[in-house]
């Protein structure tokens, strides 16, 4: 596993100098357009509904029939790593799934700052880039920051390989362009369900307010009587 402190110094200081190579502006198009459906899954995990929007390119090529976890068919059981996933009733279902219960468990991070907003993006396809102190094309893919190197399979990777996919980077730099709101702080938490009420009980009459009351009932039928 990296020094994931200074994976993410690396990452900031990379966006921090980073510019586009390739036109992401259609794509992002897309991406921003879907903004509702993605503040769904966000409100249900905390996660920003960009860093939703980025990862949705990058696994499925934004295909709604793909799961956000691999890119796999959400109505069937996943094959690919996390497999074993599903199957899910929508999308958002299984959007959820894949932030909250499979590696690297984003719905649990609470920073989202652009350091660590983009190592969890890292994190999300993989440490083996940053094992051998590389740029991820994952993040940097069509930006400066980025030249060759990938892994064309399982543990296989080709120094020469360039990545035609966007980068979540490029991606975040395309969209900001186009959505100014978008910000880098803290997540905000689910919503938490409201307590249901507990009624509260009517006080019990005390012995000394029982006697009072029997006092008075005793005067009131007194003077009646006059």
């Amino acid at each position: 596993m990296p020094d994931l402190n200074a994976l993410t110094r690396a990452n900031a200081d990379r966006w921090a100098k980073a510019k586009l190579t390739r036109d992401f502006t259609a794509i992002a198009k897309r991406l921003v357009g879907a903004k509702a459906r993605y503040q769904a899954v966000e409100a249900k995990t905390g996660v920003p509904w960009w860093v939703i929007a980025v990862i949705h390119m990058r696994e499925s090529s934004q295909d709604w029939s793909g799961s956000l976890a691999q890119g796999d068919p959400w109505n069937r059981v996943s094959v690919h790593v996390p497999a074993g996933r599903g199957p899910f009733k929508s999308w958002e279902e299984a959007a959820v799934d894949a932030l909250v219960n499979c590696h690297p468990y984003l719905a649990r991070e609470k920073d989202w700052s652009i350091g660590p907003a983009l190592t969890n993006l890292e994190l999300y396809n993989g440490a083996g880039y940053a094992n051998r102190g590389k740029p991820s094309p994952y993040l940097w893919a069509g930006t400066d920051q980025y030249t060759a190197g990938k892994y064309v399979a399982d543990g296989k990777y080709d120094p020469n390989h360039v990545d035609q996919q966007p980068g979540c980077a490029g991606l975040l730099l395309a969209m900001i362009a186009l959505d100014p709101s978008i910000s880098f702080g803290e997540a905000k938490p689910p919503p938490q369900p409201a307590p249901t009420p507990v009624p509260t009980p009517a006080p019990e009459p005390s012995a000394w307010g029982g006697f009072l009351s029997a006092i008075v009932s005793a005067i009131s039928a007194i003077f009646k009587r006059k």
